[in-house]
């Protein structure tokens, strides 16, 4: 059996295409990125688990343009780069699922969920083919670019304090966000490691100075096989130096280019004499260049894009300033950090959060709230809190946004009895719930949730159901109503033994009629009102809210014949109810009279009609006689 793996093994090492083919169904192209965003990005999903994940491609057909050795260059660069975001973790860093697998076509390797490089993001959609939507219509909110960069700084806070890495390519290609809209820093091909031993820094308590190789940009070796120029701190043409200050500088380029469309401070097109020049021009760098720039961002960066590399704060510093301070990117902070929380702290965290949400995006609130919210709905007693965001987001989106996103996390929650809380928020929103929820969902999921409150033990509960329910009954496809709404509510009315949830339910039939045909009131509803089993004052008015309703309203009405033989027999006696003060006695007395003056005026007209017909008969009668006689004679 472990040979035949083993063959199994090399059998697939040799096809061409993709190498993880064997552990992952690959989908379609959602990204790309890297050095000359030469890797494809997919999404995937792992066979075994089903866990989502994105696969990064690199065909090396794609290289065919240059030499061997520069092929060759530039694939040991890219797995040199996949070989150390493998080896680092940190939330902040691209988590690799699947190390690299080589074919002799392709490199691969997986990753968590990714959406698109921040290049993708800023308009360069080089080796995507086709465009997803999404990436084509996507537009970076100021919200998202505070929170993203901090997201970066902490990523490079931790290369330089506790990896001791210089990431030397930070750029748009290297920075990745993934499926929630978090940014993580990728792209390690060109990383430098501590050159100062290990034995020295244990002697200064670990405070020896990290020592980074100075590596000279060559011209006649592959530019994607080198740092990008574009990003590349002034310090490599001037003194032929880095440290750990030249990755500040790269992100100062970063950040000019997330407020100017995408573009760099300078353009080299991958020529050194260019990169040269530019280094030299920024000894007399103009302020007026960041003039897109946030006015409270904007100094920091101007120092960060200073040729003297000393001058550049480090990113611990960096994080601290007040452009970081807003409640957005304080906000998504915080959710980042949930899982670190106690309860207590969250729950009053949840409890403001649907008055910043309604300040966000949409599609911020769909892409980096949502699943910090969903992670929540685990614990029960969580769900009251983070439910009334979830809903606000679910008012938010269009339709389909709803049925994607949004309705298969709430399905599960319909069913939660437990605490009550949840119940109630959901009936407090059912307009929402109604409006967006297909039909087939509603009968399936809605009205089950709806029924299960009905039923339920707690009088809170059910008033607060019956209460809500006439607001949102139009809504109700008829043959529910009439099959599952009303003979729970019926059912529940004769039952209960709290006055309040009975009259409730009385009050909520009453409300219901206009959405009710003729025959169904006449048939169900009516004949229930004699079957109440108790009278107090409040049950009789109720029930005679319903008569009214049901004799005066155009679409109803009643029958003589129903009245005189089945509603007035009813009606007469509770007058006499000595639980009636004056005003409800008149109230009662009012419709008995109505409905007497309508069966005698359509009883008088009955007779009258039939009066006539007799009397026209007999005339008919007598002129065909008297015919009969004139032909006699």
């Amino acid at each position: 059996m472990d040979m035949l793996n083993r063959l199994k093994s090399a059998v697939s090492s040799a096809l061409p295409g993709n190498p993880l083919s064997r552990d992952f169904d690959t989908h379609s192209q959602t990204a790309s990125g890297g050095p000359g965003m030469l890797w494809r990005i997919y999404n995937g999903v792992k066979r075994t688990t089903k866990q989502e994940a994105s696969i990064f491609l690199l065909e090396k057909k794609d290289l065919e343009r240059y030499s061997r050795r520069d092929r060759e260059r530039i694939l040991e660069s890219m797995r040199r780069g996949v070989s150390q975001l493998t080896r680092l973790r940190h939330p902040k860093i691209l988590s690799v699922i699947q190390p690299l697998e080589e074919s002799r076509e392709t490199l691969a390797f997986a990753t968590e969920p990714v959406f698109a490089s921040l290049a993708n993001v800023l308009g360069n959609h080089d080796n995507i083919t086709p465009i997803p939507k999404d990436l084509n219509d996507y537009e970076l909110y100021e919200v998202e670019m505070r929170h993203g960069l901090l997201q970066v700084i902490e990523g490079i806070t931790f290369l330089h304090n506790d990896a001791k890495i210089m990431h030397h390519n930070i750029c748009p290609e290297s920075i990745m966000l993934n499926k929630n809209g978090s940014w993580k820093l990728a792209g390690f091909d060109f990383c430098l490691l501590n050159k100062n031993p290990s034995e020295q820094a244990h002697l200064v308590n670990d405070r020896a100075k990290p020592v980074y190789e100075f590596i000279e940009w060559d011209s006649e070796c592959p530019p994607i096989a080198q740092p990008n120029l574009d990003y590349l701190a002034p310090e490599y043409a001037i003194t032929m130096t880095c440290s750990p200050a030249s990755d500040m500088y790269s992100l100062g380029v970063v950040i000019y280019s997330l407020f100017n469309n995408g573009k760099p401070l300078f353009e080299c097109h991958s020529q050194l004499s260019t990169f040269q020049k530019n280094a030299e021009e920024l000894r007399n760098f103009r302020s007026t260049l960041l003039g897109s720039i946030p006015q409270e961002l904007r100094d920091y960066v101007k120092l960060m894009l200073n040729i003297e590399a000393s001058v550049r704060p480090a990113p611990e510093q960096f994080a601290k300033i007040s452009f970081f301070e807003d409640v957005g990117s304080m906000t998504l902070q915080y959710m980042d950090t949930l899982f670190q929380r106690q309860n207590l702290e969250k729950s009053q965290f949840f409890k403001g959060l649907p008055k910043i949400l309604a300040k966000f995006p949409t599609r911020v609130n769909q892409q980096r709230i949502l699943p910090a919210l969903y992670n929540e709905c685990v614990n029960n007693n969580m769900i009251p809190f983070v439910l009334p965001s979830i809903l606000l987001v679910a008012e938010q989106s269009t339709e389909r946004e709803y049925i994607t996103l949004i309705l298969p996390q709430l399905i599960p929650l319909f069913k939660i009895k437990d605490p009550i809380q949840v119940s109630l928020i959901f009936l407090q929103n059912m307009n929402l719930l109604l409006s967006k929820t297909p039909q087939q969902d509603i009968k399936a999921h809605v009205l089950p949730m709806i029924n299960q409150a009905l039923e339920s033990n707690n009088p809170q509960i059910q008033e607060l159901c019956l209460g809500i329910i006439p607001t949102f009954a139009e809504l109700v496809e008829y043959t529910s109503l009439k099959n599952s709404l009303v003979p729970r509510i019926k059912k529940l009315c004769l039952t209960t033994s709290v006055l309040a949830v009975r009259v409730n339910c009385l009050l909520c039939l009453g409300q219901m009629l206009e959405y009710m045909d003729k025959w169904f009131v006449l048939d169900e509803i009516l004949p229930l009102l004699p079957k109440i089993p108790t009278k107090e004052p409040a049950v009789l008015m109720s029930i005679l809210g319903i008569y009214k309703v049901a004799f005066s309203h155009e679409k109803l009405g009643m029958t003589k014949d129903i009245m005189s033989n089945k509603i007035l027999p009813f009606l007469i006696p509770i007058c006499m109810d000595n639980g009636l003060n004056l005003a409800q006695f008149n109230a009662y007395m009012t419709l008995v009279k109505e409905m007497l003056c309508k069966v005698e005026t359509e009883q008088r007209t009955k007779l009258e009609q039939l009066e006539q017909m007799k009397q026209e008969q007999k005339y008919q009668f007598i002129i065909k006689a008297c015919l009969l006689y004139s032909d006699l004679i």
